[in-house]
């Protein structure tokens, strides 16, 4: 099997409309490196039988498929509504009250004693991912007054966002620890920390991880802009999810800010996801708007790591369609001169440790030298992740022992992974790499790639070497 011909990487939201085992496999034929499991909608069970379809289509695939298990967060919602609806009219007041339910018209029920405590007179507040706006004209703690300056029809269970205001609330509820407990259990690669406010939830997810998945930081919250440094400091991978992040952030700053991610994080070699409405219309259309494919383009050309579909595979009317196009965008994006001189452009000083320095020396001999490929012998991934960060025109293939390594760097960039033996000595891959060249980078008798290990073998980031091979037959 061959890898697959682009360097960025999709990963593909798992619901009704992709969660049989024949279309998991068409999807990962289409195009699809990784599957989300989105533990806002369904129960346990319905996880648990994705969680081994997925296994079962990744064994079909022959190649290594990880899982993102993305934990609901703590979504603030509107109450049960009289009559399960409201009709919000221009200019009208409203009385917000502390609790589950109401029983009259003109109350909305929310059971947040947290949002009392941070409205004042002025602030906004946002409803149904920003359909209807409201102003607090008062609040005493327990309930506030409202007047309405968007209409529109409000129904039970609706998000609520205030923009500005940072919530005295942990990213993980009750039952984010449930389910983050249980994915880990059924071998989740990735954990998604949703609605990330502060570098302090990200301290407090990696506390009850302890490293058996990666933690995807997922950047939806205008407060967590103020301390972007650090959550990409802890955090193994950033996910840049545009659509709760667009409803607090005035519209036109949110590509600012997702460049402005992109930079940080690509500098400090971390992993991003770009997400949220990327196909938005080809839930129902099978085709795109030109605009959805400009804003794919975009991301390409900056150098993230993965792109992410949502509704449109887990619900949409063509999901294969859907990631074939995607796919299609990313690789003429990727044969375009001038995204290297993008993607080479941005990327940051590396940091003064030898697997960043063989990195270094392995880009600029793969541009001199025309090399198709990289062999990076890995652990841990390190080796692989220090590799990826600096973008070179050719294939990682990650070499590994570990199939939890394999699954966790096929969503990063540019790299292919395979499982291996545990080798014990260097000139022990060096005799196995020309097949590994064949099978997985489609190399040809002439063709040359590079060879990085760490010398001695056995110990987890320790790369310093770097050697040149040329297929010979």
């Amino acid at each position: 099997m061959t890898t697959n011909a682009k360097f960025c990487r999709i990963l593909a939201t798992l619901g009704p409309a992709s969660d049989a085992e024949d279309r998991m496999l068409s999807l990962l034929k289409a195009g699809v490196n990784a599957f989300r499991i989105n533990f806002s909608h369904g129960n346990h069970e319905d996880h648990q039988k994705r969680f081994e379809t997925v296994r079962r289509a990744e064994k079909r695939f022959g190649a290594p498929v990880p899982i993102l298990a993305d934990l609901q967060g703590p979504k603030i919602r509107i109450g049960a509504l009289k009559g399960g609806k409201q009709t919000l009219a221009f200019n009208d007041n409203l009385r917000l009250v502390l609790g589950s339910e109401a029983d009259e018209d003109g109350v909305l029920p929310i059971p947040h004693q947290e949002l009392f405590d941070v409205l004042k007179s002025g602030d906004m507040i946002m409803l149904d991912d920003g359909m209807m706006r409201l102003k607090i004209e008062e609040n005493d703690g327990k309930q506030a007054i409202a007047r309405v300056l968007v209409p529109g029809i409000l129904t039970d269970r609706k998000g609520i966002n205030i923009p500005g205001r940072r919530l005295p609330i942990s990213a993980l509820t009750q039952k984010d620890r449930e389910d983050l407990d249980f994915a880990l259990t059924q071998g989740a690669d990735y954990i998604a920390l949703s609605f990330v406010q502060c570098a302090d939830d990200v301290r407090e997810a990696k506390k009850l991880v302890l490293g058996r998945a990666k933690l995807v930081a997922k950047i939806e919250k205008p407060a967590a802009l103020d301390e972007i440094e650090d959550i990409i400091a802890l955090a193994d991978v950033i996910m840049v999810a545009r659509g709760d992040l667009g409803v607090e952030l005035p519209l036109e700053q949110v590509p600012v800010q997702q460049n402005r991610i992109l930079r940080i994080a690509r500098s400090a070699g971390k992993p991003v996801i770009v997400a949220t409405q990327m196909l938005q219309s080809m839930i129902d259309s099978p085709i795109p708007t030109r605009a959805e494919a400009s804003d794919i383009a975009t991301a390409v050309y900056r150098g993230t790591d993965c792109v992410m579909l949502s509704a449109e595979t887990a619900m949409g009317r063509h999901p294969e369609t859907v990631v074939a196009i995607m796919s299609r965008i990313i690789q003429e994006v990727e044969r375009d001169e001038f995204f290297w001189q993008e993607v080479h452009g941005q990327a940051g000083d590396p940091e003064p440790h030898s697997a960043e320095a063989i990195a270094v020396a392995t880009r600029h001999t793969i541009d001199l030298l025309n090399c198709r490929g990289i062999i990076a012998n890995t652990k841990s991934g390190s080796t692989a992740l220090a590799m990826a960060r600096e973008r070179p025109r050719a294939r990682i293939l990650a070499i590994t022992p570990h199939i939890e390594t394999a699954r966790q760097l096929a969503m990063v960039w540019g790299v292919t992974p395979i499982v291996t033996p545990d080798f014990e000595a260097l000139e022990d891959v060096i005799q196995a790499v020309p097949n590994f060249l064949r099978e997985h980078l489609d190399m040809k008798k002439g063709d040359r790639a590079i060879i990085t290990a760490g010398v001695p073998m056995g110990v987890s980031g320790t790369t310093n070497t770097m050697q040149i091979l040329t297929l010979e037959d």
